[in-house]
């Protein structure tokens, strides 16, 4: 089954979303990335035990700091998905691609673009 989803999102894998920090969510964002989002085990199914929550308090914390900076902590979703949830996956990418358009480019890159 060949899923289609916006071609402008880049996917990033990794064994498990507990890997993810709150550093690679802003450097995202220092990078030029208009949004982020984190999809991971259902919550209590992570292979890792406790990774997707992890990822998911991680997130949240980046929300927080994103919002505090000025760039907007709904730039930043968490989900949580089993493997055999492909159709949904694809759906969440088009939500976020829109959520994300409907807000606007990242500001570091305005801000970016006026200083050069």
């Amino acid at each position: 089954m060949r899923l289609s989803y916006p071609s402008n999102i880049k996917i990033i894998r990794i064994p498990c979303t507990g890997k993810v920090d709150i550093l690679h969510i802003l450097r995202s964002f220092e990078k030029g990335a208009d949004g982020v989002y984190v999809v991971g085990c259902m919550e209590g199914d992570c292979h890792f035990n406790s990774g997707n929550f992890r990822a998911r308090k991680r997130v949240e914390q980046a929300r927080k700091i994103l919002e505090t900076v000025g760039i907007g902590g709904d730039r930043v979703w968490m989900y949580n998905l089993s493997s055999s949830e492909g159709p949904r996956f694809a759906e969440i990418a088009v939500e976020m691609d829109k959520k994300i358009r409907d807000l606007g480019p990242n500001p570091m890159k305005l801000a970016k673009k006026k200083a050069a």
